[in-house]
């Protein structure tokens, strides 16, 4: 059914979006182009994720490719001001209907073309089917105009950035050898493979010493995706670390427009061509980026009619209000069992909340939360899964201790922390250790732990 939706949208495209000007043959041409469609993501901020998708965008118009940049980072717009461009007027301008999607691209080397501020593609789920429909319409007509649509998206887990890698056919997530940008890389695909994503992302190291360095860190990170989520990754490739790519960014000169010879530009070239090698194992999405924010508008919600005024409800207190809260959770989960993400964002939510304030209570309020799950009611291979997860938080937990225990003692202006004693062997309550090692020996050694206490009590009683 959504197959046969699809169609029907393109071919509304088709028909609506075609100028009185131009030519049957203009026109056909112009539909059947369909572009290649890339969304360079990462997990965090900071890890170089504009700076990539620009110079891979420049080095592609470099090699006479036709080439869009959508800057869907922020309203910012990052990628224009790393070319020395300082833009007007963004997608926002368009969506508010000021101006048209040709009056805010920005033209770049080579022929690049950008629009700024692209995020502002998401506030078309929040308007009427007729506005909503004439913007993606031009933006539809805009695309194909390209053989590369490149969308530089939000770092995080934002909406907005895990839409933007699902309408592209190639996700390129962008990592560091720092391990926080390993965790929010795995944490980004984690939620991708959750929220139902079927290909394989690539991955790109940035910032490396070198090769080895790059391949090592990419093994450690396709090696947690494989084992925790069944999801192999692919590797894109690695960029090193110079003082010509930083000084480029503080310059507002990407690399990609220096010499072939540079081997700053060099390594985007490179980039560049293995883009092409993974985009001719891939088969070409039939519909583009606007063809699916048409379609994720469509399942939103319709707008519910604004009600009548009413009596303001005397203030509630903020226990009234929790459980009111409750209750309605309670309530719609009840009726949307099927749908696991939406679990998903409640329990981050709650948990995240819970962890403002590690303290005794919140310890408390978890482990209750986790003594009233009905863990009988999971199979066995869950209860593992689970278990096995439980064990890596308690080593994490465990970890954080030892690390802070660690960073007080170097810091000497600390107070020392207090030394319980060291545990002894209470000779009182158990008597001679060597009698004891004699009789733990005398057991079998397939006893169970209570048929061992009973025994050398028994054993003792009769000694005595």
């Amino acid at each position: 059914m959504y197959n046969f939706y699809r169609l029907g949208f393109i071919y509304r495209f088709c028909k609506d979006v075609r100028s009185p000007a131009m030519s049957v043959q203009e026109s056909r041409k112009h539909m059947m182009n369909r572009p290649r469609t890339i969304a360079v993501t990462g997990g965090k901020g900071g890890v170089g994720k504009t700076s990539v998708a620009l110079n891979l965008a420049l080095m592609l118009a470099r090699n006479k490719k036709r080439v869009l940049l959508l800057d869907g980072d922020t309203d910012l717009a990052n990628v224009s001001i790393m070319l020395g461009l300082y833009p007007e007027r963004t997608l926002a301008n368009v969506v508010a209907g000021d101006c048209s999607l040709e009056d805010i691209l920005l033209r770049a080397d080579y022929g690049l073309h950008i629009v700024p501020g692209a995020s502002g593609v998401q506030e078309c789920m929040e308007m009427s089917p007729e506005d909503s429909f004439r913007i993606l319409r031009a933006l539809s007509l805009l695309e194909k105009r390209y053989d590369y649509v490149i969308t530089d998206t939000a770092a995080g887990l934002q909406p907005a950035g895990l839409h933007m890698i699902a309408a592209a056919e190639l996700a390129c997530v962008v990592v560091t050898p720092d391990p926080a940008s390993l965790t929010d890389a795995f944490s980004l695909i984690k939620v991708l493979k959750r929220r139902g994503y079927r290909r394989t992302p690539s991955v790109i190291i940035n910032m490396a010493q070198g090769a080895s360095q790059a391949r090592s860190v990419f093994q450690r990170l396709d090696s947690a995706a494989r084992r925790h989520l069944q999801c192999p990754l692919h590797y894109m490739g690695g960029i090193w670390r110079d003082e010509t790519l930083r000084q480029s960014v503080l310059n507002q000169k990407p690399v990609a427009l220096l010499p072939l010879s540079d081997p700053s530009c060099r390594q985007f070239s490179t980039l560049a061509d293995m883009v092409d090698v993974r985009l001719a194992q891939l088969p070409a999405r039939k519909a583009g980026i606007a063809a699916y924010w048409h379609s994720v508008s469509r399942r939103q919600p319709e707008a519910a009619p604004i009600p009548a005024p009413e009596v303001a409800a005397p203030a509630m207190t903020p226990k009234e209000r929790c459980l009111k809260a409750v209750a309605e959770l309670e309530d719609v989960l009840g009726q949307t069992q099927e749908n696991p993400v939406l679990r998903y964002d409640v329990f981050m939510r709650l948990f995240a909340l819970l962890g403002r304030t590690p303290d005794s209570d919140a310890i408390e309020i978890v482990q209750t939360g986790l003594g009233s799950i009905a863990w009988e009611g999971l199979n066995a291979g869950q209860r593992e899964h689970l278990a096995e997860h439980l064990r890596h938080l308690a080593d994490g937990i465990l970890a954080a201790d030892d690390s802070a225990d660690e960073a007080s003692e170097e810091n000497h202006s600390s107070p020392p922390r207090s030394v319980l004693p060291e545990p002894s062997y209470d000779r009182i309550s158990f008597g001679d250790q060597d009698k004891l090692v004699r009789a733990l020996r005398e057991q079998p050694s397939d006893i169970s732990l209570d048929q061992l206490l009973r025994a050398l009590v028994n054993k003792e009683n009769n000694n005595g």
